[in-house]
């Protein structure tokens, strides 16, 4: 039964952006939810639904998403972070708790590295790599040419194998090419029931900004390391907060290296914990356990 009906709200940041937003009403505990590609703020319904009523929930789209504006084409998960903190001054939060799932744990920890002070404990939910998350060129077989690393947003525009193949689902509004990507790499295990399933689907359609979110991805680092593409920028030293790591043993998006750079490039900071029998969305996959996982950590 759902805590109560959560409507979407918008907010005007200084950028000249307008970001579409979720809120629950709880208690003075406030959690951010910060989602990844290919969703919204929809996506964490079931999560915002299950999370204790001790916490009031902001949910955002990020610019591209959802219904927020694309006013400005994004460069880097930089201007994501950044985004973020806009809307959190916008209504004046401290002392909150920030969870990111996939690509919107690589949005998290830009932030927390370059606005201390605020973000209390951080949630990295089946997340982008502190080194980001490699896109590379496809062969002539269609298989990727893990020799070939993408490096400019030209490249990430131009590959048949990633970009164009999934830019052609989208302008073809072709939902059950949709549905049969996110049941191959995602929705392994269990599936959203049909009719919230096809919610989904009508969410994933309202994404403009595909190239230009691989791009951030690929070149995303805030290691010590240089990750074929960049050099890092050494900001991971900058999270001095507790962070939980999570990722499914079951994850065909997220590798195990990934998590294991985050794991070593936050040190002491991390915490890892593997979510047995899950995959990509551990929302679908085993929603309670989940649940019980993040809220443990933020007592």
């Amino acid at each position: 039964m759902a805590l109560q009906q959560v409507g979407l709200k918008k907010v005007k940041l200084a950028n000249n952006e307008q970001i579409a937003y979720r809120e629950r009403e709880g208690g003075e505990q406030v959690v951010i939810l910060v989602h990844g590609n290919m969703t919204s703020s929809k996506h964490w319904d079931v999560l915002i639904d299950k999370l204790d009523p001790k916490y009031r929930i902001y949910a955002l789209d990020l610019r591209g998403f959802g219904e927020s504006t694309y006013n400005e084409r994004v460069t880097g998960i930089r201007d994501f972070s950044e985004d973020l903190a806009g809307f959190i001054d916008a209504h004046g939060l401290n002392d909150f708790h920030l969870v990111g799932w996939s690509t919107g744990g690589a949005v998290c920890m830009q932030y927390v590295a370059v606005h201390p002070g605020k973000c209390e404990k951080l949630v990295l939910l089946a997340s982008a790599s502190t080194r980001g998350y490699p896109f590379f060129g496809t062969k002539k077989d269609g298989s990727p040419d893990l020799n070939h690393r993408l490096q400019t947003i030209e490249d990430i525009e131009q590959d048949t194998g990633k970009t164009l193949a999934m830019q052609g689902l989208y302008d073809t509004k072709n939902r059950e090419g949709l549905k049969a990507v996110w049941n191959a790499l995602i929705y392994t295990h269990n599936k959203p029931e049909p009719s919230k399933y096809d919610e989904y689907v009508d969410d994933m359609l309202t994404q403009r900004n595909l190239a230009d979110v691989y791009h951030s991805l690929n070149t995303f680092n805030i290691s010590a390391q240089h990750n074929g593409v960049n050099e890092g920028t050494n900001q991971a030293k900058d999270i001095n907060i507790p962070v939980l790591v999570l990722r499914g043993d079951r994850d065909y998006v997220v590798t195990a290296q990934m998590t294991e750079e985050i794991v070593e490039d936050l040190g002491d900071n991390a915490t890892f914990v593997s979510l047995e029998d899950m995959g990509h969305s551990p929302l679908v996959d085993n929603l309670e356990q989940l649940t019980k996982t993040i809220e443990t950590f933020l007592e």
